[in-house]
């Protein structure tokens, strides 16, 4: 008796019937930027199809994103002004606290997930208060209280701490709930690595570091048994669900976490990544929908739970149609 496994891929419905890993829309997760102003959209030149908007313009982009049954959003803010303790990011009328609310008003359904780190809102673009020319983590924690509980007191629905503070979820866990907001839950950025993939995000978060890196605070590439004690430490301070970022070159890292912990695991399709993409796209140097859902179904097989991508919405599209491009 010979073994053919190729008797299980002679026809499309068998390829159907017997695939291991199914991507579906209710795995994704669409990250938006938002600035102050009115009428602003600016398109972001290294992510096409992106833009930083004002909130005014929010209403027909969650609109179209609910429409397509993507379950929710990431939101990241650019300030008007930054200053040394990113006094921004836990204002009551700052920029995501804003588009937070109006996004409830619009659409109270759809989940709004906000981004709680320093960076964006810094004159200085790291991630904490600088002391002595480097990033102080315990001066840092009491900023990313604050912030994190001003995004769930706007309506929030969960918290995403993505500065790689030690201690930032214990403290924000205390926050939430001594503020009485125990249903708010926390996505921490559990295993977040120092890469080269961020660079098109922080062209449209306006948020690169304007002296030395971020090597200090987030991983170093290298490592896999350091990702597991990350994400372990999380857990036991409160995080309801944990992520690795960026994804692709971390596949390895999120199958580990997936095998060693029994959470909601997440996993970010970074900007670097997604621009890859589109640039080799627009070339006509590979099929991009072939290549989009390629990457996201790796993402999946490799273990997540959740995919927060900038292919979300085509990707949605694709999948209401059917599209299949594996069978």
């Amino acid at each position: 008796m010979r073994r053919r496994l190729r008797r299980l891929r002679r026809s499309r419905n068998i390829r159907r019937l017997v695939a291991e890993t199914r991507l579906a829309v209710e795995d994704l997760i669409l990250p938006l930027f938002v600035t102050h102003g009115a009428k602003v959209r600016e398109e972001i030149a290294s992510m096409p199809g992106h833009a930083r908007l004002s909130v005014d313009m929010l209403s027909p982009e969650v609109k179209e994103v609910e429409s397509l049954g993507i379950p929710g959003v990431l939101l990241f803010g650019i300030p008007e002004r930054k200053d040394a303790l990113a006094s921004g990011a836990y204002a009551p009328d700052g920029i995501v606290q804003q588009a937070v609310r109006e996004i409830k008003r619009v659409a109270p359904d759809l989940l709004v997930i906000t981004d709680v780190c320093l960076c964006e809102y810094t004159d200085h673009g790291h991630c904490g208060v600088i002391k002595d020319g480097e990033v102080d983590n315990d001066a840092t924690l009491p900023l990313l209280q604050k912030t994190a509980l001003s995004h769930a007191q706007a309506g929030a629905d969960i918290v995403a701490p993505s500065d790689m503070m030690d201690g930032r979820v214990r403290a924000i866990r205390t926050a939430l709930d001594d503020a009485g907001l125990v249903g708010v839950a926390i996505m921490s950025y559990a295993a977040k690595y120092c890469s080269s993939f961020y660079g098109p995000f922080r062209e449209a978060a306006e948020s690169a570091p304007a002296f030395g890196d971020r090597k200090a605070y987030q991983m170093a590439p290298p490592n896999r048994r350091e990702a597991l004690r990350e994400v372990e430490l999380d857990i036991a301070e409160g995080a309801d669900i944990v992520m690795v970022k960026p994804a692709l070159p971390y596949l390895d890292i999120i199958s580990a976490v997936r095998a060693a912990f029994p959470v909601p695991l997440a996993a970010y399709n970074v900007s670097g990544e997604f621009a890859m993409i589109k640039a080799a796209g627009r070339l006509g140097w590979l099929d991009e929908k072939k290549a989009i859902f390629e990457t996201l179904t790796a993402i999946k097989r490799a273990g997540a739970d959740i995919i927060i991508t900038y292919h979300a919405k085509e990707a949605a599209r694709w999948l209401a149609q059917g599209e299949d491009p594996f069978s």
